[in-house]
């Protein structure tokens, strides 16, 4: 009669079992040093991001360096590009065009020879924040297509595991505070409130993921959640404690590194072109 007081946990039985077949799936693939001895909880501080820029182009393209590092992709070949300007909805003070088609936050795409673009639309340059969100998510993107094997759920399921393998390259804290932000916006002649969305999953599955990585990387709690939001802290403590209590840890942990046997960036099965 007491299972009434019983909380409820952070995730469902199917979204915990992916999240783990997902870390396993990592590790397998990614795992090894570059994860246990080089990978860090990338913080949002000027320590991880001192640079100073005078525009928002040079503060995508120093961000984008930045992040290239932390992820321990340095030297990958890739070419960051901006996107067009998304459609202006607000054509008069009162008037304002509905279901106009909004650019994706940021795209990864293989051209036939090989080049790997990333793009990001203008709008996340002005939000540090997001824009270190995006890029780790697409850089996720060329990190997971080179693997050999397929995700789990398949090629269908690569968006959720990207984001969870942003997460895994250390940039957990970005990626669960920009998933989706709510504020309030003034101008000359309106005002009002407006919400994002960033990424594909939720902000629980996102704080979970950290807590994952956290629990792997012997990180203390503490570290991550003094740069979270204050609503995420709470998840994120709740997090930690379930997955104790899963003993998952211990699994994960015995998942052994296969080491690439060739490059598989352009093998046929995956696919060479998503928007994010």
């Amino acid at each position: 009669m007491f299972g009434i007081f019983k909380s409820k946990s952070v995730l469902s039985k199917q979204d915990t079992e992916f999240q783990i077949a997902t870390f396993k799936w990592l590790l397998r693939n990614f795992g090894g040093d570059d994860f246990y001895q080089h990978a860090t909880l990338v913080l949002p501080t000027k320590e991880y991001f001192p640079s100073k820029v005078e525009t928002p182009e040079q503060a995508a393209t120093e961000t984008f360096l930045a992040v290239k590092k932390y992820a321990g992709m340095e030297n990958w070949p890739c070419r960051l590009k901006a996107q067009e300007k998304d459609v202006d909805i607000k054509v008069a003070p009162t008037l304002t065009i509905q279901n106009t088609p909004q650019d994706p936050l940021g795209t990864f795409e293989i051209k036939e020879d090989d080049e790997v673009i990333i793009t990001y639309n203008p709008t996340v340059a002005h939000n540090p924040m997001q824009l270190v969100a995006t890029l780790a998510h697409e850089l996720a993107h060329y990190l997971t297509a080179t693997s050999p094997e397929e995700p789990p759920g398949g090629w269908d399921n690569w968006e959720f595991v990207t984001d969870i393998a942003a997460t895994f390259l250390g940039f957990g804290i970005f990626m669960a505070n920009a998933a989706f932000t709510f504020q309030q916006f003034t101008s000359v002649d309106s005002q009002g409130w407006r919400y994002n969305r960033s990424g594909y999953l939720s902000e629980s599955e996102y704080i979970y993921s950290l807590a994952i990585f956290l629990k792997l990387k012997k990180i203390p709690v503490e570290k991550a959640a003094s740069h979270l939001k204050p609503n995420l802290r709470k998840v994120l403590k709740k997090s930690i404690n379930e997955i104790s209590k899963l003993q998952c840890i211990e699994e994960l942990l015995t998942v052994e590194y296969v080491p690439p046997s060739q490059n598989n960036l352009t093998q046929q099965d995956t696919p060479t072109g998503v928007s994010s």
